[in-house]
């Protein structure tokens, strides 16, 4: 049952990763636009919420199954990840486009080592 639990979360951490990267082009403001829209910086804002939520619930769950050595790179780089995504939040919330779109980057990158670091948790 344990197994079944663990790859769900990863399933899920997947899921939000691709749903996290996919949102790069949110970010993207066209020459036209000021960048002042208040629904989307919110909606943006909370939806990043809501992914690390999730994230934070399963990727506890995959580093507490972890064994020792592979538990604490898992540790690091979920620490470093939700670091940024806060980071991220806070950026959206200032409504700083160039802020946000390097904070994301950030985030980006960090999200795609996570998602390397679980390819052996298949």
């Amino acid at each position: 049952m344990e197994d079944i639990e663990l790859k769900g979360c990863v399933y899920r951490i997947r899921k939000c990763a691709f749903d996290l990267l996919s949102m790069e082009e949110d970010l993207v403001v066209d020459d036209d636009d000021d960048g002042d829209d208040e629904g989307s910086w919110d909606l943006i804002g909370k939806e990043f919420q809501l992914k690390a939520a999730f994230l934070y619930c399963d990727l506890s769950k995959v580093i507490s199954s972890a064994k020792d050595e592979r538990k604490k790179a898992l540790a690091d780089l979920g620490n470093k990840l939700l670091y940024l995504m806060e980071e991220l939040d806070r950026a959206v919330k200032s409504r700083s486009i160039s802020l946000t779109q390097v904070c994301y980057s950030d985030t980006a990158h960090t999200l795609h080592e996570v998602m390397a670091a679980l390819v052996p948790s298949n």
